[in-house]
Parts: structure tokens; C-alpha cells; sequence
């Protein structure tokens, strides 16, 4: 498996609680069952996506309007940006999170591309603070199976997910970290950044 992906010590509910902290998200509203569908329809498109025999280009593609049709992108975006977000202008918002929607889809879509000829299953939801937590197993050819978990609000005015943790590895937290450090190497330029986020990932 990718480096960037392996095995990390985060531990799962405690850093769940965090983020959510960090991420604001409205009194629950949202029902167990609304969440579990969400996802359960999320999963069903990466099973057949995985299944297709499409090439990587065009798996990625699919990964992409997955991830625009599934997540809470603008929150995940201003996240993975963290207190930059609010010195940038509209527009750089804009492009950072248009750039940094096909880095991440390329990036998830590259560790979900691994999974060809397994599945992923729902397990299950429950309610966590102001979230719904939905877990699935993913059963991969000569691997133990393993989680992948997602977190579900209804935030944006509908449910959608804004993290996902695979084995563990928090994506909010993963991704604030490395979007820091890519910002850090550019002098904090942004503009420099969603450039290079171009060919990234």
C-alpha cells in the first residue's frame, strides 16, 4: 500500500471528537437511517466504480463527481486550508477548492483503486455529538478486512459527509497537515499552491 497511507496511531473516536469540534455542524437533525443511506449510496458507486475495468484516468474521473456528489466539499476545502481560509479572497477560495477537490479525488481515488476485485459493505450508523458515524468494512482479495468510516451532517442543508477515516487515518487531519506543509514550502503563497495542486495528489 502507499506510503501515504500507512498504518498511523490515530485513534479513532477521540480524534473523531475533535475534528468535529473544529468542524461546525448545526443541533443534530439528521437520522441514523438518512446518514446510512447517504453512505450506503456512496459505496455502492465506488463498488462500481472499482468493478468497472475503467482506466486509471477515468476512475479518477468517477472518483471526482463522487466526491462532489457525496461530501460537504466547500468544509472539507476550508479545513484542509485551516486559518488561511480566512485571509483568502473569494475567488482564491474558489479555485483552492476546485483544485483541491480533483487532488484529493485523484489522491483517495488512487487507495480506493487498491480495492479492485473487493467491496466495501455498510455496517451500520450511530449518532456521535452533532454527526452521524457510518461504518463499512472493506474486503479486499488476500487482505483481513479493514474499516473505513465516514461522518455525516446535514450541515450543508442536506447529508453529506465531511471526513472519512480508512484504517484509522483521519482525512480532515491528514489533509490540514499536508496542505499546511505544501503552503509552508510556497511562503504561504496561494496562488503558488492551487497551481501546483494542478499535478499534485
Amino acid at each position: 500500500m502507499p506510503s501515504d497511507f500507512s498504518r498511523r496511531s490515530f485513534v479513532l473516536t477521540g480524534v473523531a471528537a475533535g475534528v468535529a469540534a473544529a468542524v461546525p455542524v448545526p443541533a443534530l437533525a439528521l437520522s441514523d437511517a438518512q446518514a446510512k443511506t447517504l453512505v450506503d449510496a456512496l459505496v455502492a458507486e465506488i463498488n462500481k466504480v472499482i468493478a468497472s475495468g475503467k482506466s486509471e484516468a477515468a476512475m479518477f474521473a468517477d472518483f471526482e463527481r463522487i466526491f462532489n456528489r457525496y461530501a460537504d466539499v466547500p468544509t472539507i476545502a476550508r479545513y484542509a486550508l485551516g486559518a488561511d481560509a480566512r485571509s483568502a479572497s473569494s475567488a482564491q477560495l474558489n479555485r483552492f477548492t476546485a483544485e483541491f477537490t480533483r487532488y484529493i479525488s485523484v489522491k483517495y481515488g488512487k487507495r480506493f483503486r487498491e480495492f479492485i476485485g473487493g467491496q466495501i459493505e455498510v455496517q451500520g450508523a450511530k449518532p456521535v455529538k452533532s454527526f452521524i458515524e457510518v461504518k463499512t468494512l472493506a474486503k479486499l482479495r488476500g487482505q483481513a478486512p479493514f474499516d473505513v468510516t465516514f461522518l455525516v451532517s446535514d450541515k450543508a442543508g442536506k447529508p453529506l459527509f465531511f471526513n472519512m477515516f480508512i484504517e484509522g487515518i483521519n482525512m480532515l487531519l491528514t489533509e490540514r497537515t499536508e496542505i499546511g506543509a505544501m503552503l509552508d514550502r510556497r511562503k504561504g503563497n496561494l496562488d503558488a499552491l492551487i497551481e501546483d495542486l494542478k499535478t499534485a495528489g
